[in-house]
């Protein structure tokens, strides 16, 4: 799938470093845990999302421990591939963004594709970094913390 562009959307540059990073970080991933990991490391380096992290004090943090298993070599056991897992978290981006009439897809409508893509075990590897979604949201609104998680 050519990331660059769709008919109608563009992606930003941000956007396209992440998910030339998840397509070639996304195949050493052994589990759908450490691909959450993975998203979460390249998101942490990258636009608002990235600022939005680091501005919470959310660490690059270790890659998960040495394992004696493998790499799947571009598939999983159930038949899916990396490949397909970035090209579907790029296409759930692009209807996000073209839902939310954003002019480009940016890391904001990556994070929200993965959100979808990866659900509790993104939210976990968050709380693994001492903060949680509704944090990331408010950090990335400007508002407040309190206002966010007791609404």
């Amino acid at each position: 799938m050519d990331y660059t562009s769709s008919p109608d959307l563009k992606l930003s540059q941000d956007a396209t470093i992440v998910l030339a990073l998840a397509r070639t970080s996304l195949p050493f991933a052994m589990s759908r845990t450490q691909e959450a990991e993975r998203w979460l490391r390249v998101l942490r380096m990258h636009g608002h999302v990235g600022a939005a992290l680091q501005s919470l004090g959310v660490p690059e943090g270790p890659l998960e421990g040495a394992s004696d298993t493998r790499p799947a070599r571009g598939r999983w056991e159930d038949g899916r591939r990396h490949d397909d897992t970035v090209a579907r978290v790029c296409c759930r981006a692009l209807d996000f963004a073209s839902q939310s009439a954003a002019e480009t897809v940016g890391t904001v409508h990556i994070l929200f594709a993965v959100l979808a893509t990866y659900g509790w075990t993104f939210d976990h590897e968050l709380y693994r970094r001492g903060t949680c979604r509704a944090e990331v949201f408010a950090e990335l609104a400007g508002e407040p913390v309190a206002s966010v998680v007791d609404a």
